[in-house]
């Protein structure tokens, strides 16, 4: 196995000729041979290939032309080809390097798993820190900004090993080694401590590893730590994490969107909303900071069911509305974390980010951008209303009970208030205009016995108020942000968190709150500049094509299928 300490250490790779391979594969099919190494008498001493149980792996590069190392496809066709595993393999023209001694064997699974690039890992996978501190400057305010509470944020969904399990297709691509716990849980520590995030938002966190493993080593480095499993009996959830030297924590609030008898809302997933009170070094007197809302999440991510995640980030946004909103009205600065399970400008990411989102008639599937799934029939699509007003939440994504109406003197009656007026003189009159329908409009209402002859209005003890639900749009007032880009300027390519199945896509964000500018939006667009919190730097992500001559994610460097997000942060500080 490729440790992190020894990846420079491999040894060199050998090709085989077309005569070779034949001669190769003529001495697997004459039978099984248990725990033997041979050695090909024809080859080469320093060209000598490794049999193990009976499965033979030669250095093979896969090219576009469907030639594998000047064999044709048919010298090496295997039974049970998966051709979508094939999407793994090297870019056409990448060098192939060393890797260890020991040869990999080619697995029944049929799985093909391509070498390592000659650059160890952790050059394949450089990251670079990129510094934005010089774009927060206000021309407005000169040259030098006042002082700033600086703090790091890391967004992580570190793949719990339950998921690993209950789901090893989607990890044919791997050794089998890389996948155990006990090698993946210090590679993540290592990168965290490495990284060194002030606040440490962390998803699919599996419940006896955070208890047991990862709780108290956070602890011992400097962390206190927020949990919220998932609900069910799912055995993951979310967490938050922050130094305790340099915030202190206001309120903790889980969030859980699962409702009994909402359709809309009836999975497992949850979040978890903090608030957080930056802690300012000694030396610093009669200075102050606003508190700072830091939410967490992992939405749903069946593709085919935008609708619940749109109730999802409704409730979460409801939560946050409620934590983050001051007493003047306003709101702290707020930062939301997590893996959302949709792409870039797809319409859930617009709704975060322009705050508002028109979805009436609008498929499911769309919502996310995960998967095109057009060509599908009977889609559901969103109706109005997205979600039933007993959920409690406006179309602003507001609780009912925190936000003041609209001026209005209509009301909400209960039903028994209503039923009082049934055979009131006005009910039972015949309106004039009502076309005649011999025994349906020309018979008037009989008043029961038990009903009094003189009624006495009862006003309603507990009215709701009204609050009049959007056409078929929702919206928020949060004036968030992605602290990414989501594309590589230099490489020409898009950015990727993740790559399930060796396709690459982005699904997990930092977004903060800003300021909205005059020039409102281009192109719908919101536009938005830094306000109190400023982005001062973030970690590069990855292009898909990279993480391709990685063996994709995860792998023996990273030992999650997501790439960790982090972000530098700046708090204005002002005069208490």
């Amino acid at each position: 196995m490729t440790s992190l300490s020894n990846l420079n250490m491999a040894s060199e790779v050998t090709w085989c000729s077309d005569h070779q391979l034949d001669e190769l594969h003529t001495l697997m099919s004459l039978g099984s041979t248990e725990n033997a190494v041979i050695t090909l008498a024809k080859l080469p001493e320093e060209e000598s290939v490794v049999v193990v149980d009976s499965a033979a792996w030669a250095a093979v590069r896969t090219q576009t032309d469907h030639q594998i190392s000047g064999c044709t496809l048919s010298a090496l066709e295997r039974e049970d080809e998966d051709t979508s595993m094939l999407g793994w393999s090297l870019a056409h023209d990448t060098a192939i390097v060393p890797v260890e001694a020991t040869a990999w064997p080619l697995y029944d699974t049929g799985q093909f798993q391509p070498f390592p690039s000659e650059r160890p890992y952790h050059e394949i996978l450089w990251r670079d820190w990129e510094d934005l501190s010089a774009q927060t400057a206000d021309p407005d305010l000169g040259s030098e900004n006042g002082p700033l509470f600086e703090f790091r944020v890391m967004s992580y969904n570190i793949l719990a090993q339950d998921l690993v399990e209950q789901s090893p297709d989607l990890y044919l691509h791997c050794q089998p080694d890389i996948l155990d716990w006990s090698y993946r849980l210090p590679n993540l520590l290592q990168e965290i401590q490495h990284w060194d995030p002030d606040v440490l938002c962390l998803q699919e966190v599996q419940e006896n590893h955070y208890c047991e493993q990862l709780e108290p080593t956070f602890r011992m480095m400097g962390f206190v730590c927020v949990y919220k499993r998932r609900t069910g009996k799912k055995t993951d959830g979310c967490a938050i994490c922050y130094k305790h030297s340099r915030f202190q924590l206001i309120s903790a609030s889980p969030v859980e969107y699962f409702r009994p008898g909402l359709d809309i809302l009836n999975r497992d997933n949850v979040g978890l909303v903090l608030l957080l009170q930056p802690l300012l070094p000694e030396g610093i007197e009669q200075k102050a900071t606003s508190p700072l809302c830091v939410a967490n999440t992992h939405v749903l991510y069946n593709p085919r069911r935008g609708d619940i995640k749109l109730a999802q980030m409704a409730l979460l946004l409801a939560e946050i509305d409620k934590v983050a909103k001051t007493v003047e009205g306003s709101y702290c600065p707020v930062i939301l974390c997590g893996d959302l399970n949709a792409v870039p400008d797809s319409p859930l990411y617009k709704f975060i980010r322009n705050g508002q989102l028109f979805y009436h008639g609008m498929p499911a599937w769309k919502v996310s951008g995960q998967e095109d799934l057009s060509q599908q029939q009977h889609q559901r699509k969103l109706q109005t209303p997205l979600w039933h007003s007993c959920l409690g939440i406006t179309d602003n994504c507001q609780y009912v009970t925190l936000c003041q109406p609209k001026k209005s003197d209509r009301h909400k009656y209960s039903r028994d208030f209503l039923l009082q007026f049934r055979f009131c003189d006005a009910a039972c009159e015949r309106p004039a205009h009502l076309i005649l329908l011999e025994g349906v409009t020309d018979v008037k209402p009989d008043c029961p016995a038990h009903w009094p002859k003189h009624l006495t209005m009862v006003n309603d003890p507990n009215p709701e108020l009204f609050f009049p639900r959007s056409p078929g749009v929702i919206r928020h007032g949060l004036n968030l942000t992605s602290a990414y880009s989501h594309f590589l300027l230099q490489e020409g390519r898009s950015e990727v968190t993740t790559m399930p199945m060796g396709l690459g896509a982005t699904v997990d964000y930092i977004f903060y709150s800003t300021e909205p500018t005059e020039n409102g939006n281009k192109g719908g667009r919101r536009l938005y500049r830094d306000g109190a919190l400023k982005l001062l730097g973030r970690l590069s992500l990855l292009s898909e094509d990279v993480l391709w001559l990685a063996n994709g994610l995860p792998n023996p460097f990273c030992s999650s299928d997501h790439l960790c997000l982090l972000a530098s942060f700046g708090l204005e500080i002002s005069s208490a």
